[in-house]
């Protein structure tokens, strides 16, 4: 048995990573591929640390959702972005659901810290304006009142 075939030897690595931070099912089988071979070890010290709740991937959601928040993310970049994290779409909806957010309220938040008080000088800013915030995730019903 050589060293990357030890199955302690892959949980310990796993545990080195959820002791940093919450890492998605997703995540942790690639960082951990990427250090030792075997997959089926890989597969059964993950399914491990799940069932000992040691990895969840709601707690995971949840605490990457409230981060990216409070970054000034909008609803659907995060969607996207946990998408990409390995989350199917039922978690990232329970995720997005359990947090009591006013999506409005955020938007505003980020808008004004972007461009302040003023109003749009031209269509250019404001589609200038326009692309900022949907590139944050924010639908059009959530800033545009902002704009006007």
């Amino acid at each position: 048995m050589t060293a990357s075939d030890d199955p302690q030897m892959i949980r310990r690595a796993a545990m080195d990573l959820l002791a940093r931070r919450e890492h998605s099912h997703a995540e942790l089988e690639r960082k951990l591929a990427r250090r030792f071979g075997d997959s089926e070890l890989i597969a059964a010290a993950l399914v491990q640390l799940a069932d000992e709740n040691l990895q969840s991937d709601e707690r995971y959601a949840q605490s990457f959702a409230r981060q990216r928040i409070q970054r000034g993310y909008g609803p659907l970049r995060l969607r996207q972005e946990m998408r990409q994290k390995g989350l199917d779409e039922a978690e990232v909806s329970r995720a997005l659901a359990s947090l009591d957010v006013d999506w409005q309220a955020v938007a505003a938040e980020v808008y004004h810290k972007k461009f302040g008080d003023a109003e749009p000088q031209d269509l250019k800013d404001k589609s200038r304006r326009l692309r900022f915030m949907q590139y944050r995730g924010f639908s059009s019903e959530q800033f545009s009142h902002l704009m006007e």
